[in-house]
């Protein structure tokens, strides 16, 4: 297993950063009069999981601060999959494309969840070997 000593190193920042990536290119194509309400939401959600996920590395120090910005990434995540929902129904991604990043961001939220239940092993300033 590789060390992890930053947060890039996390797979879950890793699948959500490409996640985050994927939705920003398909957004491109959605319609402009969606620019300014689910264009701009669905980006800013699923750039915050990433983002989230910086932050929390960055207070691993403190576990309560580590787990409550976790939290702050799943509820981003989840929020996500709602504007992913809405993107289906107004027809701007097919169902392939909806069905493929609501799970990706279903297993972006289990390993959030899974790092949140072991959040002892998380916070330490030591080199980690763990997912």
């Amino acid at each position: 297993m590789p060390t992890i000593k930053f947060h890039q190193d996390l797979k879950v920042y890793q699948k959500s950063f490409e996640t985050a990536m994927e939705i920003y290119e398909i957004s491109k194509n959605f319609p402009k009069e969606a620019l300014y309400s689910l264009t701009d939401q669905i980006r800013r959600s699923s750039r915050s999981v990433s983002a989230n996920i910086s932050e929390a590395w960055g207070k691993r120090k403190y576990e309560k601060s580590f787990v409550a910005k976790l939290t702050d990434s799943e509820g981003e995540a989840r929020e996500t999959q709602t504007w992913l929902l809405f993107a289906r129904k107004c027809i701007y991604i097919n169902e392939d494309q909806f069905i493929i990043l609501n799970n990706q961001y279903n297993q972006i939220i289990g390993m959030l969840v899974n790092m949140m239940s072991k959040s002892k092993n998380w916070c330490t300033f030591s080199s980690i070997n763990k997912d």
